[in-house]
């Protein structure tokens, strides 16, 4: 199909309108220019009951296949619903100003697609620009909402067809962005794509019950039912907390007991649950570091209050205010002087930017950023640290959710500067990083074929990115080298592309956390925090 594709082309009956071609795929950096993506399964390797239609052969939400005109035509009038819903005061007062303004004064100079890591490891194809998505949805408002153009007069032509595979390919449209709105920190008017992607989402989950299941289901259903997305519950919260302080024991020396609902702490920490499980030195080091600094903290064992995951700020409202005000209930509740959220960036945002729109009046708990803790900690040697001790390779990546959604930038780069010798940036950095690849819940979804899709198109950049940041002769598999990324979401996501791209084997990249780092320089602790395998 030619590449020159219209919006109007998604309405097209077909049951797939695009085929994303790995051979147009941009190059990677060396070690790796001549690594052979293998092809993307096609819609018929991957194809699941109710699952039929497909935008480009990649599948990660569910889409209903009606079988009856009927059944499609009520589809449509719930999706329909929905929009009308998403442009009032009191169904959307969270998003509605900055939706109708990116609505409203995009000018189609198309910076936002140069900004797009998405449109460019994509090959440029067109439905992964960032407005392709966002047109579709002001043409279907023009016609079907506001006829006459009272929304706007910037408003194209309303040359689309609303029937179901126009709503079901915008559904999966809504999932080809990972929400990092590099777009609309580059966009001269201010719109907003990542925001109108969400919005979207949003629509299909509240009025048609169209989510990944990652998200929903296995998401805030689960945390809201067992206490955590991962389904650790309270009491087996505890025995991993046990196995964490038996192992802080042994490599360490140090007899630590955790902190649990310690009425009126200092400070209430709150970890993605997906660190006990997976990166179990993550929660450890800060333990090391807040008993050692000499801080009065604790954690809750809380159905929620242990797990500041809150997949809701990725595709609902609804969902989102469950988890955060449980979030604001539990804090209240010990009676704490002020959260601070852990090495996770979508729950930075969740609790602290969006919380600033939901933790009101009584439950408005002050919340600090782990960054800004370490910092005071480690900048004023409140612990003693050698450098030398970290004297590897070392760069940074920037979480989106905490560098460009709330500008926390420097803390973290003051503390790796002093304890790290050898640091060097990423290029570019700080509000102007790329995404993992992995965000707006990407990392945590493997079902069909979106695994691959993930790491060849969405993490092609940042791992790009990463190869980069080392010379040729650091990227030695004899060398240590280390990438700090100071999110567990962003964690699991790097961890999946050096897996995917065999990177353990041909560059000897480790990943991890801020605090692991930090541990590792401390110097009464023994050396060798830091494993040097790949796990």
């Amino acid at each position: 199909m030619s590449k020159d594709i219209k919006v109007n082309d998604i309405s097209r009956k077909t049951e797939q309108f695009f085929h994303l071609d790995t051979k147009n795929l941009p190059k990677l950096p060396y070690p790796y220019e001549d690594w052979e993506d293998p092809p993307f399964p096609g819609v018929a390797e991957v194809k699941r009951k109710g699952k039929d239609i497909s935008l480009d052969g990649i599948l990660n939400v569910p889409v209903p296949a009606p079988q009856t005109e009927e059944e499609k035509e009520k589809l449509v009038a719930a999706f329909l619903e929905g929009l009308r819903k998403l442009l009032t005061v009191e169904n959307n007062w969270p998003f509605l100003k900055p939706l109708l303004l990116s609505l409203d004064n995009c000018v189609r100079c198309n910076t936002c697609a140069e900004a797009c890591p998405m449109f460019e490891m994509s090959g440029r194809a067109e439905i992964y620009r960032p407005l392709f998505r966002s047109e579709i949805l002001r043409r279907i408002i023009k016609k079907y909402i506001h006829p006459g153009g009272k929304l706007t007069a910037r408003f194209t032509g309303a040359d689309i067809d609303l029937n179901w595979e126009t709503v079901a390919r915008l559904a999966q449209l809504a999932y080809r962005c990972t929400l990092c709105r590099r777009c609309a920190q580059t966009c001269p008017m201010g719109v907003d794509n990542g925001l109108i992607a969400r919005e979207i989402r949003k629509l299909f989950s509240q009025e048609l019950g169209i989510h990944p299941a990652e998200l929903h289901e296995e998401g805030t259903v689960k945390q809201l039912d067992t206490g955590s997305s991962t389904g650790i519950s309270p009491a087996a919260l505890m025995d991993l907390i046990e196995f964490m302080e038996d192992d802080i024991t042994e490599r360490t020396g140090l007899k630590i007991k955790m902190p649990f609902d310690k009425p009126g702490a200092d400070i209430l920490l709150l970890h993605n649950a997906g660190e006990f499980l997976s990166w179990p030195e993550n929660i450890e080091a800060f333990a090391i570091i807040f008993e050692q600094a000499g801080l009065n903290w604790t954690m809750s064992r809380e159905l929620v209050g242990y797990d500041s995951v809150n997949y809701g700020l990725f595709y609902e409202d609804v969902q989102l205010a469950r988890v955060t005000l449980k979030h604001a209930e539990v804090a209240k509740k010990l009676g704490v002087k002020k959260v601070v959220v852990a090495e996770c960036g979508h729950a930075h945002k969740a609790i602290m930017a969006i919380g600033d729109r939901v933790w009101l009046d009584e439950v408005n708990i002050p919340r600090e950023s782990c960054m800004v803790t370490l910092e005071d900690i480690v900048l004023n040697d409140r612990i003693r640290i050698d450098p030398q001790r970290n004297n590897f390779p070392v760069t940074l990546h920037d979480p989106c959710n905490i560098t460009r959604s709330m500008g926390i930038i420097q803390p973290q780069r003051r503390i790796i500067k002093k304890i790290c010798p050898q640091f060097r940036e990423m290029t570019p950095h700080g509000v102007n990083n790329y995404c993992c690849g992995g965000g707006s819940g990407f990392a945590i979804m493997q079902s069909a074929n979106f695994p691959t899709w993930r790491f060849t198109v969405p993490g092609r950049k940042k791992f790009a990115q990463i190869l980069n940041a080392f010379s040729r002769e650091e990227l030695d598999p004899g060398i240590n080298k280390y990438v700090c990324a100071p999110c567990s979401n962003c964690k699991g996501q790097i961890r999946d592309l050096l897996t995917y791209y065999d990177a353990w084997e041909k560059t000897r990249i480790l990943y991890g956390g801020l605090v692991e780092l930090i541990v590792n320089g401390m110097v009464n602790i023994p050396e060798g925090f830091l494993e040097w395998e790949f796990h």
